[in-house]
C-alpha cells in the first residue's frame, strides 16, 4: 500500500497522539483493570476474573460472583457481599485467597481455584486495600457518595457488630464494631430515630446505649445505664427500648426481677432510673405520648402502663377477661396504625393478645407459632407481621415462622404463616418497597450450615425478605430464595427510611 502525503501530514500525528493517550490510560489501569487500582487489578483481573472463574461469563458456576470489574465486585454473589469496605475481617474475598494463619481466616477451596495461591504479600496487599475502603482507581469508596442513602441495620448479638445494608441491593455495605468490652456484650435492640438522623443500640450483657449517625454510621456518644445502689452497682440486662415521637427520649428496659427502666435524654445522653418492675422487656410509647407500655416477660399475665411524667403512678393491665390457666409471659407490645388497639406477643401461650387502647380492655387472642416475639406493622396494607422464633409445628422439621395478621379482622391471613428461615426474630416492614426484612438467628442446631466461618465463631445468621406483593419470600433472578448471610446471631432489625 502506498501512503499519500496528506495522510502522513495530517493523520499520522493524530494517530500517534491517540496511541500515546491510550497507552497512558492503560498504564493507569482505567480500561484494562476495569476500575481497580493498578496493583489490585493486576491480581484480580489476571488471576481471579479469568475464564471459568469469576468473570461475567463464568460467574454462575462460581457462586454468582463476577470480579471482572470493580463495580461487578460490589454486586456480590448468590449468598452475600464479598468485600466490605474498611473490613477485611468481614470480607469473604480475603478468606478464600488467604493461606497464611497470620493474615486471618483461611477458607477452602483456596482461590484461584486449582492454581498457584497468592503470595503472602499479595494477600496482605488486598487486605490493606480493603481496610482502606477498597477504593476504585480514582479513590472513590463504594456507598460513600450519598449521606441520605436508604439503608437498614441488623444488630448481631453474637458478634458485637451492626451490619449495615444498602436498601437498593439488599447487600451488606458496612460492618460497625460496637460496645465497650472485648467480651461479647450481645446487642439486643437497635432502632433508628424518627427523623432518620441517628441509630441507637442497647446491650443485654453491657451497660450502655450507644448513638451513631446514619449519614456515615459514625459514633456519636453513649449513656451508661448502670444503676448506682450503694454499696453495689447494678449492671442490669438491658433489652429493648421505646422512643418518644420527637426522638428526644428513650425508655430502656432491664430484664431483671426486680428490674429497672432507664429514662435517657437522647440529646445530652443523661439517665434517670426507675425501679422495682418485674422482668420488664418489650416497650412502646402510646400514640398520644402520655404512657409507656411495658411487658412482663416472666411469671405474669399483665403488662405495665406507666405515665411518662410520673413513673410512681404505674398501673398493671390484665391481658384477659378471665385469668388464664398459665402465665402469658408477654414479650413485646405494638400499636395499630390508628392507635385504637395494641398487640402483645405472649411466649407462655403462643398467641398474640389484642387490647383496646381507650380502656385497656381485652378484645381477642390470635393463636400463632411458638414463642411469638417481635412485631412490625404495614400501614399501607393494615397487616401485622409477627416472628415466631421457636415454631416447630407449622413446618415440620423446621424451626420458626412469621405469622401475618389482618388488623381489620384480627385474624391470620390465608397465606400465613410463612417459613422465612431458622429462628426468625428481628423484623422490619418497608412499605415503600413492599418488603419485610426478617433476621433469622440460626443460633441453635438444625439450621443451614453457614457458607463461611466468622471472626466471631459460631454460625452466621441470614436475612430473608417477604415480598408483600407476591405474599412469598423474595427470589433472585435465578428463581431461588434470596438469602443474605450475615455475621453471628442477627437479632434485631431497623430501617432508615
Amino acid at each position: 500500500m502506498k501512503w499519500n502525503k496528506s495522510f502522513l501530514i495530517f493523520y499520522l500525528p493524530a494517530l500517534f497522539i491517540c496511541c500515546l493517550f491510550t497507552t497512558c490510560k492503560y498504564d493507569k489501569g482505567t480500561p484494562y483493570y476495569n476500575g481497580y487500582p493498578n496493583e489490585i487489578g493486576k491480581i484480580v483481573i489476571n488471576k481471579c476474573a479469568t475464564s471459568g472463574c469469576h468473570n461475567d461469563l463464568s460467574k454462575d458456576g462460581a457462586g454468582g460472583l463476577s470480579l471482572q470489574s470493580w463495580d461487578a465486585m460490589f454486586e456480590g454473589g448468590t449468598g452475600s457481599a464479598c468485600v466490605i469496605p474498611y473490613r477485611h475481617d468481614f470480607s469473604t474475598a480475603c478468606y478464600y485467597v488467604n493461606t497464611s494463619s497470620d493474615l486471618g481466616i483461611i477458607l477452602a477451596p483456596t482461590m484461584p481455584f486449582n492454581k498457584t495461591p497468592l503470595t503472602h504479600d499479595d494477600v496482605k496487599l488486598i487486605e490493606n486495600w480493603v481496610d482502606a475502603g477498597a477504593p476504585d482507581n480514582t479513590g472513590f469508596v463504594k456507598f460513600s457518595d450519598n449521606p441520605k442513602r436508604k439503608k437498614f441495620y441488623a444488630a448481631n448479638q453474637g458478634c458485637d457488630v451492626v451490619t449495615v445494608f444498602d436498601e437498593q441491593t439488599l447487600l451488606p455495605m458496612r460492618y460497625i464494631s460496637i460496645g465497650n468490652s472485648p467480651a461479647i456484650e450481645a446487642p439486643h435492640d437497635i432502632q433508628v430515630s424518627p427523623d432518620g438522623q441517628y441509630w441507637y443500640v442497647v446491650f443485654y450483657k453491657g451497660n450502655e446505649i450507644q448513638k451513631y449517625r446514619t449519614s456515615d454510621d459514625s459514633y456519636v456518644g453513649q449513656a451508661i445505664l448502670n444503676v448506682n445502689q450503694p454499696p453495689v452497682i447494678i449492671n442490669g440486662n438491658w433489652s429493648t427500648f421505646a422512643m418518644t415521637s420527637d426522638g428526644s427520649t428513650a425508655f430502656i428496659t432491664d430484664l431483671s426481677s426486680p428490674g429497672y427502666i432507664a429514662e435517657v435524654n437522647l440529646n445530652n445522653l443523661t439517665v434517670i432510673h426507675h425501679g422495682n418492675f418485674n422482668s420488664p422487656h418489650g416497650s412502646a410509647v402510646s400514640p398520644d405520648g402520655n404512657f409507656l407500655y411495658v411487658t412482663e416477660q416472666y411469671g405474669s399475665s399483665q403488662i405495665y402502663k406507666i405515665p411518662v411524667n410520673d413513673f410512681s403512678s404505674y398501673m398493671q393491665i390484665n391481658l384477659y377477661n378471665s385469668p388464664p390457666s398459665t402465665y402469658l409471659n408477654s414479650h413485646q407490645v405494638e400499636f395499630s396504625p390508628d392507635g385504637s388497639e395494641y398487640f402483645v406477643t405472649c411466649w407462655g401461650t403462643s398467641e398474640v393478645r389484642v387490647m383496646q387502647t381507650s380502656n385497656d380492655a381485652f378484645i381477642t387472642s390470635i393463636p400463632v407459632g411458638g414463642y411469638p416475639s417481635e412485631m412490625d406493622v404495614s400501614v399501607t396494607k393494615n397487616l401485622l407481621f409477627v416472628t415466631c422464633e421457636e415454631d416447630t409445628l407449622s413446618f415440620p422439621g423446621k424451626r420458626g415462622s412469621v405469622a401475618v395478621i389482618d388488623m381489620s379482622s384480627n385474624t391470620q391471613v390465608n397465606w400465613s404463616p410463612i417459613y422465612t428461615g431458622h429462628q426468625p426474630h428481628g423484623i422490619a416492614v418497608d412499605d415503600a418497597d413492599n418488603l419485610v426484612y426478617v433476621a433469622n438467628r440460626n443460633a441453635v442446631s438444625g439450621g443451614p450450615a453457614p457458607h463461611h466461618s466468622s471472626v466471631c465463631g459460631g454460625n452466621d445468621g441470614y436475612m430473608t425478605f417477604i415480598d408483600m406483593n407476591t405474599k412469598a419470600l423474595l427470589k433472585t433472578k435465578a428463581g431461588v430464595i434470596k438469602s443474605i448471610e450475615v455475621s453471628v446471631d442477627p437479632y434485631e432489625v431497623a430501617i432508615r427510611h
